[in-house]
């Protein structure tokens, strides 16, 4: 190995995710917990019920050959781990290459003695620094005898081995889409500086498009992890299944199979790789050997298998996988196992308040003291984070789930206002119309007195905050500006669309034409969305954004204590207490529909 250059220092992948991926992650961990579990089972139970099955045994045919480990259980072994450039390793007698050698290893036996462990550091050749390949060599042999096929003591019923390698390829980002749109020199040079010297990998194909073709580079894996799998079952001959048949290696003469060598990566993040180019000077290395038992072999396989059906179909991309390990590996045990249990919950409550949400406006018959205004609001927003999702490249299923929710909330308008269609001019245009019930008491007073001040408010923020990304944030376009001024505010001050509502019930002294029911299971999202806050590393503002509703519905409970129960008053579907249809100065929005048409 060459001793380092003098000056040369490692670069190392950087590992921050975007912020926008962090945004969508957090309301869709429960979702990928419970779907990554139900593919791995359905896996599980494929691989038992589709594997080949043993026909009935013929009398008159020999029985089949079961397989069988060449190794016992506890035999020792010795072990060779060789680094090499070449994929194929016959270069025994070189001890350059020869990087760690142990001795009796108790195979598939659980003592402490069965685990070892080196860290060391590694020289790259020149080779090696321009795209270059390097594998690792790793051969187990019985104690005592030789793994070197020229040694006249060798014997191929002694020994096994497999190659893993240690550089492996991913493509690297050629240039940043964003630039900064006042034309800041300084900036757009940070941001070339940034783009070269950066080491993120997310591996997303979106960010590589139409920018030429696709440089690939090499980067190198810190740490290799060897496992013996605790494995000694017979298999049939032609009957082993699937998911282990990949690794297992049949002796030829005896047809019996050597133990299982796997190379666990499970727990390697991405950004724990680190680029090889000609800056850097040693590598870190960390090798471990030690056994695995064949349950946990095969759940590791069975969720990177969930983790690989979740990117094609696009419901996962890539890099997502490794922020969910990074969940199980720096959170809190106890706060894990609250959160997964808690989890199961969220799916449920998001459907019942989607159902009664539904039921809500498709039931009610009055708009008095319900804001109009702020479903129209929630129709802007909910269609601007749409517009927003479309123009970073999201996955399909993230998109389609967004855009359900502008059609419903579009829907929504159509409950809350009358909407006609114009056909005077060459073009059709939809005009929309107060609600009789609405216009005809103080809601609609209310409605526009706490949108005439809030808007103020409102403007203000969003003014400051898009000058604010205008002067020191970089965008695609001036298009991406507007939509992630936009969406930021809608984030962060999300909760003024909701205090219009506030308001009318302050003003009417009445609660009862709230939707409770939907309301109380959204409070239990936002309970769970709380505590996946504490989990999921997120930006402060979207944790922020998390516990504004909490103190939104906070104050719905205050006014639904503080203000008396009247029977008279109308209720979450438009009914009062006692029967009004003597009044002939009510009217109902069904009417005042039958009067439009």
């Amino acid at each position: 190995m060459a001793p380092p250059a003098a000056g040369e220092t490692a670069a190392v992948v950087g590992g921050d995710a975007q912020p926008q991926q962090q945004q969508r992650q957090a309301g869709g961990f429960g979702q990928t917990i419970t779907g990554i579990i139900r593919i791995a089972v359905f896996c599980y139970f494929a691989s038992k019920f589709f594997s080949p099955k043993q026909k009935p045994v013929d009398p008159s045919k020999p029985p089949p050959h079961l397989m069988s480990n060449l190794f016992q259980k506890g035999e020792p072994l010795d072990m060779w781990f060789y680094l090499s450039e070449n994929v194929k390793f016959n270069d025994f007698g070189n001890d350059g290459k020869l990087v760690w050698h142990e001795t009796n290893i108790p195979y598939a036996v659980w003592k402490p003695e069965s685990t070892r462990t080196l860290s060391m550091k590694y020289y790259p050749s020149e080779a090696l620094k321009n795209n270059g390949s390097l594998y690792a060599h790793v051969f187990f042999a019985r104690s005592g005898f030789p793994i070197d096929p020229n040694d006249p003591e060798y014997q191929p019923l002694n020994c096994f081995g497999r190659t893993h390698p240690v550089a492996t390829y991913l493509p690297k980002r050629k240039a940043d889409k964003k630039k900064s749109l006042l034309g800041n020199a300084k900036d757009s040079a940070e941001s070339n500086a940034e783009v070269e010297t950066s080491q993120e990998v997310d591996g997303r194909d979106s960010e590589l498009k139409d920018e030429g073709p696709v440089e690939w580079i090499s980067y190198w894996k810190p740490n290799v992890t060897i496992n013996l799998v605790d494995d000694f079952t017979r298999y049939p001959q032609h009957g082993v299944p699937p998911n282990i048949a990949p690794y297992i290696q049949v002796e030829p003469t005896t047809v019996n199979y050597y133990p299982i060598v796997f190379f666990n990566e499970f727990w390697l993040l991405r950004d724990k790789l680190i680029a090889i180019n000609e800056t850097v000077s040693e590598l870190p290395l960390n090798i471990e050997v030690s056994p695995i038992s064949m349950t946990k072999w095969q759940l590791f396989e069975q969720i990177e298998q969930s983790f690989q059906v979740h990117r094609s179909y696009g419901s996962m991309l890539d890099g997502e996988s490794d922020e969910l390990k990074r969940v199980f590996l720096e959170g809190n045990p106890y706060l894990l196992g609250i959160t997964m249990c808690v989890s199961m919950l969220h799916s449920v409550f998001d459907f019942l308040a989607f159902k009664n949400d539904i039921q809500f406006w498709n039931k009610n018959k009055s708009m008095e003291g319900l804001s109009a205004k702020s479903v129209v609001l929630n129709f802007i927003c909910q269609f601007i984070i749409f517009l927003y999702l479309l123009d970073n490249d999201t996955s399909w299923m993230i998109l389609a789930s967004s855009g359900v929710g502008v059609c419903i909330e579009f829907w929504k308008i159509g409950k809350a206002m009358r909407i006609e269609v114009d056909r005077s001019g060459m073009i059709p245009r939809l005009r929309f119309h107060d609600r009789e019930s609405y216009a005809r008491n103080k809601t609609k007073e209310y409605d526009d007195m706490a949108i005439k001040f809030l808007s103020y408010v409102l403007l203000l923020l969003v003014a400051g905050f898009a000058i604010y990304s205008l002067a020191y944030e970089r965008h695609k376009s001036w298009y991406s500006w507007i939509l992630s001024s936009l969406t930021s505010c809608v984030y962060m001050f999300g909760f003024i669309m909701m205090c219009p509502q506030l308001f009318i019930n302050y003003k009417l002294k009445s609660v009862a034409h709230l939707p409770w029911r939907q309301m109380t299971y959204k409070f239990l999202n936002t309970i769970i969305d709380d505590l996946f806050a504490f989990v999921i590393k997120m930006p402060m503002l979207h944790r922020l954004s998390v516990f504004r509703d909490d103190v939104i519905f906070l104050i719905y409970l205050y006014q639904r204590w503080v203000y008396p129960v009247d029977k008279t008053r109308v209720n979450e579907f438009g009914f009062g207490g006692e029967d009004d249809s003597a009044d002939p100065k009510k009217i109902t929005d069904q009417e005042d529909d039958k009067k439009t048409n």
